[in-house]
């Protein structure tokens, strides 16, 4: 549902991963990397690295009552960033598990008729780039932010100012739509962006059904319902 009543929508800024596309198979790929990342860092075997990213997990969300994202986790055991995201740019391969769905890109292409469209990410960009190559969306979304530009990842307040202030709208004019609203919507949300939880490509494809319904056009406002918080855990280790 859309959250926060706004006077006009004039951009749409979409997560990456589990938002555009959904992939189990990669998604189990994504969680192995960061396990086998962990584990060398750490010297232990992947069993070991598994049980202690998930004890990891559980004590930050007990300590910030939020979901953490994979890429916390791993900060939090003597990680980092850049590290991190050379291991996935060399051994994930979305090439082998993602296909373009026309469904997405015939949405996109119509939303991109009415509304500044943004991607912003945990996602390092060269990745970002390879995945928007499968995904049959390249050209589309002309504006692209990455956790390399900064190496500050979701959530993170002063990058979301960042990418309202690139693309020159108020928080009232932005759309944040991702699949985790501790990560992707939170901080938009009480920032005053009107925020969308899509969870499945279903859900997805609604936006434009929800968008028309609810009057969000670049000149008119929308009737606003609260965004549904009851989402604890992630729906699968896709969470960069």
């Amino acid at each position: 549902m859309v959250a926060n009543a706004c006077a006009e929508i004039r951009g749409i800024v979409f997560d990456l991963d589990g938002t555009l596309y959904v992939c189990d198979r990669y998604a189990a790929e994504i969680h192995a990397e960061a396990v086998g990342y962990i584990a060398a860092l750490m010297q232990i075997s992947t069993a070991e690295a598994g049980l202690i990213m998930a004890a990891t997990r559980l004590r930050l969300v007990e300590e910030s009552g939020t979901v953490p994202t994979i890429s916390a986790v791993c900060t939090g055991l003597g990680g980092n960033g850049p590290d991190l995201h050379r291991v996935f740019l060399q051994k994930l391969r979305p090439e082998a598990y993602l296909v373009r769905d026309e469904r997405v890109i015939r949405l996109l292409k119509r939303l991109a008729e009415k509304f500044t469209l943004a991607i912003y990410t945990n996602n390092n960009r060269a990745l970002t780039a390879r995945i928007m190559n499968c995904l049959g969306l390249d050209g589309l979304i002309a504006h692209i932010f990455t956790i390399d530009d900064t190496w500050r990842g979701k959530p993170d307040e002063e990058m979301v100012c960042r990418v309202l202030a690139a693309l020159k709208l108020s928080p009232e004019e932005a759309l944040f739509v991702g699949d985790r609203y501790d990560v992707d919507l939170r901080v938009p949300e009480q920032l005053g962006c009107p925020v969308y939880l899509s969870q499945h490509l279903e859900q997805l494809l609604r936006l434009e059904e929800l968008i028309s319904r609810s009057g969000i056009t670049p000149s008119a406002g929308i009737s606003a319902t609260p965004a549904d918080r009851t989402v604890k855990e992630p729906k699968s280790p896709l969470d960069f």
